[in-house]
């Protein structure tokens, strides 16, 4: 991989790993709330498993990427990014 690639999977990866975070452990407070635009703290409270469900998932995306760049495996990276694009393309949806 060329650095431009590593340093460019790197910043997803990291993208991934700050979205974890959020979903995990700061959906109920006013940081998430504020940054997924949700309606109620109640709300926040209600949805905080599914929510850490989804930021456990992004961290798995995260560390796939990782673990691409420690095994210099461009066909991984590749999975895990067409696996993001999925992801992306559906949640826009």
């Amino acid at each position: 991989m060329t650095t431009l690639q590593t340093i460019l999977i790197c910043f997803v990866a990291l993208e991934h790993l700050y979205f974890m975070v959020l979903e995990m452990f700061l959906w109920n407070t006013p940081k998430g709330i504020k940054t997924f635009g949700l309606k109620s703290k109640a709300f926040a409270d209600d949805t905080k498993v599914l929510a850490a469900n989804q930021g456990l998932y992004n961290g798995f995306l995260a560390a796939g990427l990782l673990f691409s760049l420690l095994t210099k495996s461009t066909n991984t990276s590749i999975f895990f990014l067409v696996c993001i694009c999925i992801a992306g393309i559906y949640g826009a949806y």
